[in-house]
């Protein structure tokens, strides 16, 4: 199946796509927020800039989306039908640098939580494991 929209269209319409402020960061943030917890965002001397910083408690949350990250499983994270290389390597490049930006902050002394976008869908969920992370 081909594209629908010509390369220029699709390469416009990606580019409107954001990296920071994803309104399932927004809805993790406002959660956190209403639990009390203060934080700090996109801390840039961090490894993968992570979304949601607790600085003193040296503990960082990343919210990702199911497709940008390849969430396993997932019905958000299906390949799309053309360009399939193109994007196989796409994800599979920002799931390696996942894991690299992972294994660095966990040398530099620091614990890390990674909640997917489609589990804001059980937000209470989603309260209970950062409330037993941030223990």
């Amino acid at each position: 199946m081909t594209d629908i929209l010509s390369r220029k269209e699709r390469s416009h319409r990606m580019s409107l796509i954001k990296g920071k402020n994803t309104k399932p960061e927004l809805e993790v943030r406002r959660l956190i927020h209403r639990m009390g917890y203060r934080y700090r965002l996109h801390r840039g001397d961090l490894p993968g800039r992570p979304d949601i910083v607790f600085g003193r408690k040296r503990k960082v949350i990343f919210v990702n989306g199911c497709f940008w990250h390849g969430h396993r499983g997932c019905k958000k994270a299906r390949f799309p039908k053309s360009r399939c290389a193109y994007w196989r390597s796409k994800i599979e490049g920002n799931k390696s640098r996942d894991a690299i930006n992972k294994r660095k902050l966990k040398a530099l002394g620091w614990d890390y939580l990674v909640i997917w976008e489609c589990e804001l869908k059980y937000l209470d969920l989603v309260q209970k494991r950062i409330v037993a992370f941030l223990k």
